[in-house]
């Protein structure tokens, strides 16, 4: 196709210019008009740059934000605010159905103020993937995937009518149905763009998402990152995310991966080396002459675990290996070449010689990663293979609180087996991290076809799940033959979602669970995703290990993590010889040489053909009401919000905060998989209660999850991990906290209730790296409705912050070197917060009056971390949807 450019008339002070590629003529933004060397940019900061030029408007968005980012320095950001407008907005079901809920009674709320309620509408496209919501109840039988879809269907079907009427009630939102693929995957394979194509203009393909793992698909050279679901609702409904120009942390890559070496090896290796560096908070970019060793698979794999190393992307520029990708996975062609052509003339195609003005840069040399695992609970604690055995004996002895070397257990169908301390109960290969990289999942496919010749399967302790991203995966596994050595071995599908990752991973097998608990075993699970949490993957797992997909199945093998992989034999044959790693590890040439004959173009295009269509069950969803949803007060899964009840048409005066109590403090690293309900839903909490009292059985609980929306069911869930641990209630692990100032312990639901009817204010205080992990809006939401008014932690992980003032909490930060131990507190307290009475906005510092039982008065001064002008006028409003609800009564 011939290409070429050509400028129009000025428009927008001459950035305009069009691009004709084949027979089309388009028009563009035109970064390289500004006059600057933009190889000096970081790629991320181009990005941006053309997002601000092409939305400026002279009032919200002007020429001082095009100089800022224009002239960009890496050393000196931070302080500059940015108005940034992605194009399209991704959900999943478990973010996803909140939204919604959110969307369906801000349409009641608009109208109360006298709306109209039509106004409430995504401006931008919204995807919604169904794929939290299956969960592994059958395992390691031919059927297990469409078992698992009947149940899942049948415990969900409330929140997939409520979704099918979200469908046809909203303009611009689509729905991907359930067990079609993950959100990244699909993301990934087809929804992503890299140059959006609006008929006459063009322009990068920019996204946020409500799932963190959304930076996956910076992979592909698309900026997206991960935002709460409040945040997301807010650019759905056409709002610029309020953000400040970033720094920029440069990683330079050199060499190449060894033979035997990951994708997965090579981003737990990244992860460990940038947590250790210290990105939160950051975009990350790679750069350099090798980049271009590193396919887009792998560029993926990285992007994914963003999150894990903090960084809001980790993003990789557009060059031949992106357009190799789009060929692959089937986009249209006369797109490939839009994409090329665009890339080239607006300055966004890698050149592999610049190296931009980068905050800071690192070098990582590909060739020295080496085979690992991470954990038992932080993706970024990295065990180099051949250390594994020594390391987890040695972190075992934090969990081993009895001496029981080994307990027998009566397995069903399986005879009686010893399990003990380090023993494998889980060993999954989950959907997102790895199952985007035909690489580590053929290699997982020929260990299990060479393991399975001969003669070795999985202990019969352990759990075995196959759960793919897209059915490009099984396609392909299909064609090379080895599903069936998968299944063989216990790996059979067992559906196409976030699982185990998420904490889907079913219950084990009763006898299994019971010995656990009864002695206490410090039993593992194996997993190939992004997030080894406490209290995430199992109840009944106390380590988890992240790792590439054929080292799920060696573990497998095994059963054990107490084996050197690198020196122990795995099994024994048919003969009885053993059998070590290296006898079924697969060769870098086995595995391209399958993916060749097994991985092709059609297999993309055939999948995502219909991708929209759905089952006959989701078919057969029957659609009703119109325009308003109809409210069930029945329904244990979709209920109408309390968040904007009585919400007058104007904000109240900024107000002190007096007489707080602290209803939770923890230490460092508490993450949202500790404040946001997640996982399954135990009988006697406080929401495992409400459902009973509410006739639903036990087996009909499904997990916090699926039932995000319903408040009800949430707020008694908020600060209930099992693995919490509220320094107010020593010696307790889960939702638990001590009652001020009665002293009475009781859990933190109860708690609040009784604050709530004193008119107490609540209060947290926590350490460093508040609210790292998943992007949850409930770890927000949960708090809010329990009273929560303020927090005070050390750091915040950057989507948290953002998510407190979302939902009206004010965030506060101890100055550096300060705790409450500082001040001779302990959490007991009553605190007073003054200094925002009668302001115009929440001052950048407050002062603190802690006052203790005997009457004593301690004060000390804290930062308040409200960090954009957005963000004040959200926090003044209540939140991110009320400030939308009166702009839009309002005009």
């Amino acid at each position: 196709m011939g290409v070429s450019t050509t400028e129009e008339a000025p428009v927008h002070q001459d950035f305009s210019s069009t691009l004709t590629v084949g027979s089309r003529r388009v028009r563009y933004t035109d970064i390289t008009k500004l006059g600057v060397d933009l190889n000096r940019l970081p790629y991320a900061i181009r990005i941006l740059l053309e997002n601000v030029a092409r939305n400026r408007d002279g009032e919200n968005v002007t020429d001082a934000h095009i100089q800022a980012l224009a002239h960009y320095d890496g050393t000196k950001v931070g302080e500059q605010e940015i108005l940034f407008t992605p194009a399209r907005v991704l959900l999943q079901d478990f973010t996803g159905v909140p939204a919604v809920v959110d969307l369906a009674v801000m349409r009641d709320a608009l109208a109360a103020l006298g709306g109209d309620p039509q106004r409430i509408n995504p401006l931008v496209p919204v995807d919604l993937v169904i794929d939290h919501s299956i969960q592994v109840d059958k395992y390691a039988v031919a059927d297990a995937f469409k078992l698992n879809a009947q149940i899942e269907f049948r415990r969900n079907t409330e929140r997939y009518e409520f979704l099918r009427w979200g469908q046809t009630a909203f303009n611009n939102f689509s729905v991907v149905p359930p067990n079609t693929g993950i959100v990244h995957q699909v993301n990934l394979e087809f929804l992503g763009q890299v140059v959006f194509d609006a008929t006459d203009q063009i322009y990068p393909d920019t996204l946020v998402g409500t799932d963190s793992h959304t930076p996956m698909i910076n992979g592909l050279g698309v900026v997206g990152w991960g935002v709460g679901g409040i945040e997301a609702e807010a650019a759905m409904l056409g709002q610029p995310i309020s953000m400040l120009i970033p720094e920029v942390i440069g990683v330079e890559l050199t060499g190449e991966l060894p033979d035997g070496a990951t994708a997965t090896d090579l981003v737990l290796t990244v992860t460990e080396l940038l947590r250790q560096r210290g990105v939160v908070g950051k975009f990350v970019e790679f750069f350099g002459e090798s980049v271009a060793n590193v396919p887009v698979s792998n560029r993926a794999t990285i992007g994914n675990m963003s999150p894990e190393f903090g960084s809001t992307i980790s993003i990789f520029p557009i060059d031949e290996k992106t357009l190799d990708y789009l060929h692959l996975t089937g986009r249209d062609e006369a797109h490939i070449a839009m994409v090329e052509a665009y890339a080239k003339a607006n300055g966004l195609w890698h050149d592999p010689a610049a190296r931009p003005a980068y905050t800071d840069t690192l070098t990582l040399d590909l060739s020295t990663v080496v085979p690992s695992i991470s954990g038992p609970k932080l993706p970024q604690q990295r065990i180099p293979l051949d250390e594994a055995k020594q390391t987890i004996r040695r972190v075992r002895a934090d969990y081993e609180a009895q001496d029981d070397s080994s307990v027998p257990v009566s397995l069903n169908g399986s005879g009686s087996v010893d399990l003990g301390h380090g023993d494998v109960v889980i060993a999954a290969i989950t959907s997102c991290t790895n199952t985007s990289n035909p690489s580590v999942m053929m290699a997982a496919g020929l260990v299990a076809r060479k393991a399975h010749a001969l003669g070795l399967t999985r202990k019969p302790w352990v759990k075995t799940s196959l759960a793919p991203g897209s059915k490009v995966v099984t396609d392909y596994y299909q064609k090379a033959g080895l599903l069936d050595d998968l299944s063989a071995i216990g790996f059979d599908v067992v559906g196409y979602g976030c699982t185990t990752c998420i904490g889907n991973s079913g219950p084990l097998e009763d006898t299994i669970s019971q010995a656990i608990n009864e002695h206490d075993l410090a039993v593992a699970a194996v997993l190939s995703g992004n997030r080894n949490f406490e209290g995430r993957i199992s109840p009944d797992t106390k380590m988890n290990f992240l790792m590439s997909p054929p080292l799920v199945v060696a573990y497998a093998l095994a059963g054990t993590t107490d084996i050197d992989l690198t020196r122990d034999p795995i099994g024994q044959d048919h003969e009885g010889n053993d059998v070590f790693l290296a006898d079924v590890w697969p060769t870098n040439d086995e595995i391209e040489a399958v993916i060749n004959t097994s991985l092709g173009r059609q297999q993309f295009i055939d999948t995502y053909n219909d991708v929209f269509t759905g089952d006959e069950a989701w078919q057969g969803i029957t659609v009703s009401g119109g325009d308003r949803f109809a409210w069930s007060d029945e329904s244990t899964y979709i209920a109408k919000p309390t968040f904007f009840d009585d919400m007058p048409a104007q904000p109240a005066p900024l107000a002190d905060i007096m007489g707080a109590r602290v209803l939770v403090k923890v230490g460092d690293s508490v993450t949202t998989d500790h404040i946001s309900p997640a996982g399954a839903i135990a009988q006697d909490s406080p929401a495992g209660q409400w459902l009973t009292a509410h006739g639903v059985e036990r087996k009909d609980f499904n997990s916090y999850g699926s039932r995000r929306g319903n408040h009800e069911v949430m707020m008694r869930g908020t600060f209930a991990n099992i693995r919490l641990r509220n320094e107010l209630a020593p010696g307790t692990e889960g939702g638990f906290t001590i009652h001020l100032p009665s002293g009475e312990q009781t859990t933190i639901f109860e708690a609040s209730e009784r604050y709530r009817a004193a008119h107490t204010p609540l209060l947290v205080i926590a350490g460093e790296q508040y609210g790292s992990g998943s992007s949850r809006d409930w770890a927000a939401k949960g708090p809010n409705l329990l009273g929560v008014r303020a927090v005070i932690a050390k750091s915040y992980e950057r989507i948290h912050r953002s998510n407190l003032i979302g939902m009206g909490i004010l965030p506060m930060q101890f100055k550096a070197g300060d705790d409450l131990d500082t001040f001779g507190l302990d959490g007991t307290e009553v605190f007073d917060f003054t200094g925002i009475a009668n302001q115009d906005q929440v001052p950048s510092e407050l002062s603190v009056r802690a006052t203790q039982a005997d009457g004593t008065v301690v004060t000390f001064v804290v930062d308040v971390r409200i960090d954009t002008p957005n963000e004040q006028t959200y926090y003044r409003n209540g939140g991110i949807l009320h400030t939308v609800l009166r702009q839009l009564a309002a005009s």
